[in-house]
């Protein structure tokens, strides 16, 4: 804008002096009309060069007529389409959270929390969804990931608490005032797993120019070939192609070094969401789900390995059925719901109530802990298992923002 406003000036410096200069030469010729030609871009204007006209133009010329019009670099053609796109974009995204997912309007949507959980999981599963080969993440879907979970996660920006703080006066007198800082948990965790998040596509950028091993399609013969030999299991990753020797020692070490960096990278998220799943508040719904006493919950012979005088989790552990994923998460959620509902008969005061039961508080409290013990050694044997009916139930009817955002 600048270098287009100085040569303006220039211009209109020259075409007035050079208008003087024509002035002095007409009345030196005691003021014969002429005509004067003045080239304008790329047309010719013929006008005449009596006093009447000069006085004339003097008003109707403007010094910088035929320049270039000046462009805003917002109003550039190719810039202004993309960054339509990106508010319309913007504003959908936040349109669903505070509609609730309800686009109708009624109403009827589920909770802004729970919204907000919904879209960061959503556009992480559509972000990640499509990495199925070890090699770096496509840029443009780079930037997507980024601007659009830095849209969602500016909410947490507007999450905060009070703490007190030193303000100093012009007279220097020390006051304590209240001031606005992102909450702890927020100011802690959202770092954290950005952290993370890097780290996981700077893994991805370590496969850059590494081609000992390739990928075919799963339609060529050789991906047919590989899809027979593999069990279904994952069935949807393209086949991996390696050399007849396999793949040198520099490899092998590259590949073991990333798969313990990621490793690192699932324990560490995996911890904090565990975290912050044990800070919320179960849901009055869950509560209201219980049996009303433990043995209904664990079943006959699981309550009674539990109540005996001699205890031993891991020899209980060795007894059970644990051979499928399907038998392990319904033994979490059985002891799951029998600690919640010894933990519930402890707090209540009211014996009379329905949650009563004979069986001492020392008892009660001594079965709790073992139960706790054996959801311990369920979590360090089984690092992968899926979430629990304890946690969805915690995350669809959790409300409050800054558990979901991390969560």
């Amino acid at each position: 804008m600048v270098a287009v406003l100085e040569r303006g000036l220039s211009a209109s410096k020259s075409f007035n002096i050079k208008r003087m200069f024509h002035s002095l030469s007409t009345k030196q010729k005691q003021q014969q009309p002429q005509t004067l030609v003045v080239e304008r871009g790329d047309s010719h204007h013929v006008e005449s060069n009596t006093p009447e006209s000069q006085n004339f133009d003097c008003f109707t010329e403007s010094p910088v007529e035929g320049l270039p019009p000046m462009i805003s670099p917002l109003t550039r053609p190719g810039k202004r389409p993309e960054r339509q796109q990106a508010d319309t974009e913007m504003k959908d995204r936040f349109a669903k959270l505070l509609l609730g997912e309800d686009m109708s309007g009624g109403g009827k949507g589920v909770s802004s929390a729970l919204a907000l959980s919904n879209a960061i999981t959503n556009l992480a599963a559509s972000i990640f969804g499509e990495q199925t080969k070890l090699q770096p993440m496509p840029q443009d879907r780079q930037a997507r990931w980024k601007k659009e979970i830095d849209w969602l996660l500016s909410v947490t920006d507007h999450i905060v608490e009070f703490v007190p703080s030193q303000q100093t006066s012009k007279d220097g007198v020390c006051t304590e005032i209240m001031v606005t800082r992102q909450r702890g948990d927020l100011l802690m965790n959202i770092p954290a797993l950005r952290k993370l998040d890097a780290m996981l596509i700077d893994t991805l950028d370590n496969f850059r120019g590494h081609n000992e091993f390739y990928y075919v399609s799963r339609d060529s013969e050789e991906g047919k070939q590989a899809s027979n030999a593999r069990s279904n299991d994952k069935w949807w990753l393209p086949p991996v192609k390696v050399p007849p020797g396999g793949l040198s020692e520099p490899a092998r070490k590259m590949l073991y070094f990333q798969k313990d960096s990621v490793t690192q990278v699932q324990k560490a998220a995996m911890a904090i969401n565990a975290q912050v799943l044990s800070e919320m508040a179960i849901p009055e719904s869950y509560i209201d789900s219980l049996p009303k006493n433990g043995r209904s919950s664990l079943g006959d012979s699981i309550y009674k390995s539990i109540t005996e005088e001699w205890f031993d989790p891991t020899q209980f552990l060795s007894m059970l059925d644990l051979s499928t994923e399907h038998k392990v998460l319904d033994l979490k959620n059985r002891i799951e719901a029998s600690v919640n509902i010894w933990k519930r008969k402890l707090h209540l005061k009211d014996n009379k109530s329905s949650w009563g039961s004979a069986v001492s508080l020392g008892k009660r409290e001594l079965f709790e802990e073992r139960a706790e013990t054996i959801l311990i050694l369920l979590k360090q044997k089984f690092p992968g298992l899926p979430q629990s009916s304890l946690d969805i139930s915690k995350i669809q009817f959790n409300k409050v923002n800054s558990k979901r955002c991390i969560n």
